[in-house]
């Protein structure tokens, strides 16, 4: 599955059944730009048994200021909609993948 980016109109709706790994990011911030590789190849070897967006926090504001990104990158999990677990700062594709597991249980 590709990795697709929500914005305002789509992110309830995307974001309100299943497991849903969440890259908050901005174009300027150079820690997203390492970690979207990872995002990315995450989002390639994805099973379909969760989803994987990303959200610029500069085009959708809305949606940072509802779940308080106060820096970037932050990667949020959230099952059916609700935030199960949040990642501040570049991380290993392993702690990524063990937080949307642990979410599954």
């Amino acid at each position: 599955m590709a990795v697709e980016h929500l914005n305002d109109s789509n992110f309830a709706e995307k974001t309100a059944d299943g497991i849903a790994l969440v890259d908050f990011f901005a174009t300027w911030c150079g820690p997203c730009k390492m970690l979207g590789p990872v995002i990315e190849e995450i989002g390639a070897e994805c099973d379909g048994s969760f989803s994987v967006y990303k959200v610029d926090i500069d085009e959708c504001e809305d949606i940072a200021m509802d779940y308080g990104i106060m820096s970037v990158p932050t990667v949020a999990v959230l099952k059916n909609g609700v935030e199960v677990e949040r990642m501040v700062g570049v991380q290993p594709k392993a702690v990524l993948l063990n937080a949307v597991a642990n979410a599954k249980n």
